[in-house]
């Protein structure tokens, strides 16, 4: 895991990039409709999440408290009230999960992602632990978080090629 003083750089550069993109310019030529709404992408521009206080071995060790991913939590349910890949979409932007993928091993970060959103479908639609994840194995869930994260990749290679 990154140090916190690296982490807190990284969060104070996500910030500014993310105010630089609010301040600057237009969202025009978007890679996907749903990423003209908002409330889909960079959904969590506005929330403060400071990721130097992360603690991802206190996560995998304890487990997680729900009502630190509130923010998430609410967000995924806005996200999935327009449809399901718009929940993908805002769920794969989260900074703390783009934070475990990126400095996790996979396994690790598939773990947490997991607990995530069966946390998610048990606080909202109210299902057992073997419900969510039958859920999230169907074809619906996958065929939904494959493209998110194709639109994504799209969307971030387009974004790193206009700051070149």
């Amino acid at each position: 895991m990154a140090s916190p003083d690296k982490q807190q750089k990284r969060a104070q550069r996500a910030k500014a990039k993310a105010k630089q993109n609010r301040a600057g310019k237009a969202k025009v030529n978007v890679v996907h409709p749903l990423l003209a709404n908002p409330l889909i992408n960079e959904p969590f521009d506005d929330v403060a999440i400071d990721l130097s206080t992360f603690d991802f071995q206190d996560i995998e060790e304890n487990g997680f408290d729900p009502a630190d991913f509130d923010d998430l939590f609410e967000a995924m349910k806005a996200g999935e009230g327009i449809s399901l890949l718009a929940m993908c979409l805002v769920f794969l932007q989260y900074p703390v999960l783009e934070l475990v993928v990126a400095e996790e091993a996979e396994d690790a970060a598939t773990d947490f992602m997991m607990g995530l959103l069966i946390t998610y479908r048990a606080l909202f639609h109210d299902e057992d632990e073997d419900t969510a994840v039958a859920w999230i194995g169907g074809d619906a869930f996958q065929n939904a978080y494959n493209e998110a994260s194709l639109i994504l990749q799209k969307k971030n290679a387009r974004g790193a090629a206009g700051n070149l």
